[in-house]
């Protein structure tokens, strides 16, 4: 009895929209047509066939925009924040000069085959890859040399990891995953994407236009170095053999503690933080701790950023997610 009031009570206080907002709010913010799997989800909004509906990173229902700072603390918070490292500062591995890019496509780019090391879990191509596609790390980059396209005229993002060109204009990569940006889809159960745990790269990334427009409206991607042999919702893949339970799985979202002071970060940190406060960070791979992803973008400003890095461990604290799920396949979630 008391788990149903008490998940009755989380339901009630938390949800899918932006900061709580009503059912007008305005749509999550979309990625400005700048310098360079697949369908919905039951309930999923769906396009007016005579007037698409704009192209958001996805509908404001969906598990990225979801509004987690009234949900209940998980049992496992504490062992997972001392496994991720307690008294870690935590890094925003981006800004100006680093972090993960996005090539912007326009409308009718040709598209080309891309073959995959990890062909039966990658959505088959051909993918719209332009020769210039930015790669994470640079052209010589040894690391996840992630390529994340967005395509606002066809409202898709294309996402490869560890993808090289070859000389004859087509691609290979470990693995590639396709969204259409409109739904609610979440990848087939046991499958990796671009990401250890299956997700999208792109609606996790804070945006610097985000940040200056004073609002990041949604979870941001992390890193953590161990991680369980499982996975949570909304989370389709694992990426370890260990079976700690003091681990944290893929999937898991944490968040900025309500009583951390972000009064005094500069703008930019200031509105990533706050994403962090209403909107958490979903454990996407393995890697350094607390390693926040974001864009690698100019209009940064690193010294801004670094406020960031004040923040540490104990700041955050793990969060039951799952009391937003309506269906484990869908990434769409309870309002």
């Amino acid at each position: 009895m008391r788990r149903t009031i008490a998940v009755f009570l989380a339901l009630v206080l938390a949800g899918c929209s932006h900061s709580a907002a009503p059912p007008t709010a305005t749509a999550p913010s979309a990625l400005p047509v700048a310098e360079g799997g697949l369908g919905a989800a039951p309930g999923s909004p769906s396009p007016s066939p005579s007037k698409p509906a704009p192209c958001t990173i996805f509908p404001a229902d969906n598990v990225w925009h979801a509004d987690v700072s009234k949900l209940p603390v998980s049992r496992d918070s504490a062992a997972w924040v001392a496994s991720i490292g307690a008294a870690t500062k935590t890094h925003p591995d981006f800004g100006n000069g680093y972090g993960i890019p996005v090539t912007t496509i326009p409308a009718g780019q040709a598209k080309v085959k891309v073959t995959f090391s990890y062909a039966g879990e990658s959505d088959p191509g051909p993918y719209p890859v332009p020769r210039n596609a930015k790669v994470e790390g640079g052209a010589d980059a040894d690391g996840d040399r992630h390529v994340i396209l967005h395509d606002p005229a066809g409202c898709k993002a294309y996402e490869l990891y560890d993808a090289h060109p070859n000389a004859d204009g087509t691609w290979k990569a470990g693995s590639g995953a396709v969204y259409d940006l409109r739904g609610n889809a979440l990848r087939k159960s046991g499958w990796t994407s671009a990401d250890a745990a299956g997700l999208p790269i792109l609606p996790g990334l804070p945006r610097a236009d985000e940040a200056a427009a004073g609002k990041v409206d949604h979870a941001i991607r992390f890193t953590a170095p161990k991680t369980r042999k499982s996975y949570i919702w909304p989370a389709r893949h694992a990426a370890s053999d260990a079976a700690d339970a003091a681990l944290p799985p893929m999937g898991a979202r944490f968040r900025l503690k309500s009583s951390v002071d972000i009064s005094k970060f500069p703008p930019q940190a200031r509105a990533v933080a706050q994403a962090l406060k209403t909107y958490g960070a979903i454990l996407a791979d393995n890697g350094s701790p607390w390693y926040f992803s974001g864009t690698d973008d100019p209009k940064w400003n690193n010294t801004q950023l670094d406020a960031l890095k004040t923040l540490k461990g104990t700041d955050f604290e793990a969060v039951d997610s799952s009391l937003l799920m309506v269906d484990p396949n869908s990434a769409r979630c309870r309002p």
